[in-house]
């Protein structure tokens, strides 16, 4: 198989009236609408401030901005979703009335939060359960028909980092995330993106065991998106804070890349497309030397 078509595989993904070419990498913004998310909790407590950082991101070339209500940090804990819903649809609504050919997705593991962020115009679903916490939200997303992100994670985000555990953590990840699209795609979802869940559940090793292997999630068969925006993969490694960590997310995210992610989700939308455009060429002059 030709590598250059293994690791950038020429998939699209439909997202409202979009159509989103994902043989070249994109780019997903991070929007969270909460107090307490490890880097950007309490930075937008009120509609006018999500909505200027949205701005900023479409700007700066992000594909799609990601919404969430509920931080999943190690320690965070299952909010109310009356709570998860009084953050995340007003700031919805505003995008979507500001930037209307810009697909909003909704970061959460709540069906009806989904459902609600769907009507009022969200074109897709990331949810870091798997729906192992809210089953309902594959229905809804048949229903709707949107774009569903199947996560990786281990245990749930109280308790994720106290001791996770594996025999092999690429194969293990490997198998949950086949076993998962099998199902989800059997009962009418067609348009899956696959997330190793880079911190969720996983130690300092068991993170870089599957970025080094990345490649071998395609595979399965669809999209991969890669978060690891200044996570603790990171700032563990180069002894950060999460502030100090965008070098180092840099670096990664151009790894990841020639390893075959189609979706990068950051908090830094600029410095994301400087990696890909860079690390476009550099496969491109690769490809013309064969």
């Amino acid at each position: 198989m030709d590598k250059t078509t293994y690791f950038y595989p020429n998939k699209t993904l439909r997202l409202g009236g979009i159509v989103l070419d994902l043989s070249t990498p994109q780019v997903m913004g991070i929007l969270n609408i909460t107090p307490d998310s490890f880097f950007d909790g309490g930075r937008y407590p009120t509609v006018d401030d999500a909505l200027k950082q949205a701005e900023k991101m479409v700007s700066e070339g992000a594909a799609m901005i990601d919404i969430g209500g509920m931080s999943s940090r190690p320690g965070a804990e299952i909010i109310d979703v009356e709570a998860e819903l009084k953050r995340v649809v007003p700031v919805i609504d505003a995008i979507r009335k500001h930037f209307p050919a810009t697909p909003i997705s909704i970061d959460t593991v709540h069906g009806s939060v989904a459902e609600a962020a769907i009507n009022h115009g969200a074109d897709m679903i990331n949810d870091i359960s798997a729906a192992a916490i809210d089953d309902s939200i594959i229905d809804i997303a048949v229903r709707h028909q949107v774009p569903y992100v199947v996560m990786h994670m281990q245990g749930l985000p109280g308790t994720m980092q106290e001791a996770p555990q594996y025999d092999d953590v690429v194969k293990e990840v490997f198998g949950f995330l086949l076993e998962k699209c099998k199902t989800i795609s059997q009962k009418g979802i067609h348009q899956l993106i696959i997330d190793p869940g880079f911190g969720f559940g996983k130690t300092l090793e068991q993170n870089y065991s599957l970025a080094k292997q990345l490649e071998i999630f395609h595979q399965i068969g669809f999209p991969i998106m890669a978060g690891i925006s200044r996570k603790s993969m990171i700032c563990k490694l180069l002894k950060v804070n999460p502030e100090k960590a965008l070098n180092g997310t840099t670096a990664l995210h151009a790894l990841l890349l020639m390893k075959g992610a189609n979706i990068l989700r950051v908090h830094d939308v600029k410095e994301a497309k400087e990696v890909i455009a860079i690390a476009e060429q550099f496969r491109l002059e690769i490809k013309e030397e064969r």
